[in-house]
């Protein structure tokens, strides 16, 4: 029997290891979805002796299956952002207390004491659906931060930039967490009212969560980070990578170099062979291991593309084109 203890006290790769293949037999015996797809590639379960070995679940699965490794009752159901028409992801998740865990267990390591921070979120496009995890974590560190100053702003840039500046003139630590494209719809707004944000490095962490949504043209990590760099005032920008499949999140504290926190890890696949593994150094498809997801799937085969650093922090660079994912093509039972 695998315990909450278990996932969230790991201190040693070795132990890391052990709790993996257990999530994995354990998986393997009760997630329906995910056992026809190990009995698809011919895995023997009794044979994986190494997370290697594991198989990836290809993450489109949660667009077509319920990936669920228990019969419990549904708390919350967690969906992608998509356009309309287009089929989301949903993550059925039977115990929420354990993505709670995980995100503030996670923050604390990264970030410290979440009371000695207001929270501010830019998130307009996640507060504009339902569903969002994204949301539920914000909104809990929110109400975690026990500062009244903290809370979501939509379309109030006025008020936003006031308690900014406001909040590093008194030299309180905050956390600005946005939309990509809305922290940059945030200093294109500063300084068309000729109030520009320059400055906010001494006490504000500016963290972006990715993602354009149709709302901006894509831009490579390093033009991004250097406008909203340049707009904010700060000499790093924070990001933080997480998914609605997963409970857990990797976070970088700049240049775009993540770090995951102990019950999480990844692993980088050739792009053109999903079942072998490639270099430290060298790019490839993000696999990640995300034990807190115990009662879904805890070995995703994302889409998103990146390498692996000798000391296990990670970037990402991309992600595969949607008409070509070569060398994942193993998506239908």
């Amino acid at each position: 029997m695998i315990t909450t203890a278990d996932i969230f006290t790991i201190s040693s790769q070795k132990q890391f290891e052990k709790i993996a293949l257990k999530v994995f037999r354990f998986q393997y015996e009760n997630n329906k979805v995910y056992q026809e797809f190990c009995n698809f590639l011919k895995t023997d379960p009794h044979k994986v002796k190494s997370i290697q070995q594991i198989p990836f679940l290809p993450i489109q699965f949660f667009k077509s299956h319920e990936v669920l490794s228990n019969t419990h009752e549904i708390q919350e159901t967690f969906t992608s952002s998509g356009t309309t028409g287009m089929i989301t992801s949903k993550h059925l998740v039977t115990d929420v207390t354990l993505y709670e865990e995980s995100y503030r267990k996670g923050f604390s390591e990264f970030y410290g004491n979440i009371e000695d921070y207001v929270v501010l979120a830019l998130l307009p496009s996640y507060l504009e659906r339902e569903g969002s995890s994204l949301i539920y974590m914000v909104k809990d560190l929110i109400e975690l931060s026990n500062h009244p100053e903290s809370g979501f702003y939509l379309n109030n840039h006025d008020e936003l930039i006031t308690q900014l500046i406001t909040l590093e003139k008194a030299g309180q630590n905050v956390i600005l967490i946005g939309v990509t494209f809305a922290l940059l719809d945030l200093i294109e707004y500063s300084k068309s009212i000729s109030f520009p944000l320059w400055g906010l490095g001494g006490s504000t962490i500016i963290m972006e969560t990715g993602g354009m949504k149709g709302r901006r043209k894509e831009m490579i990590r390093e033009e991004l980070h250097d406008q909203l760099c340049e707009g904010f005032g700060v000499t790093a920008i924070h990001s933080e990578y997480g998914m609605t499949e997963l409970l857990s999140q990797a976070y970088s504290l700049g240049n775009g170099v993540f770090e995951c926190p102990a019950w999480m890890q990844i692993l980088v696949r050739d792009t053109e062979d999903a079942l072998t593994y490639i270099p430290d150094g060298k790019t490839g498809g993000i696999n990640v291991i995300d034990l807190a997801n115990i009662n879904s799937c805890s070995f995703i085969a994302t889409q998103d593309l990146g390498k692996k650093n000798p000391n296990n922090s990670f970037e990402v660079l991309g992600r595969f084109d949607n008409s070509d994912i070569r060398g994942c093509n193993l998506m239908v039972l």
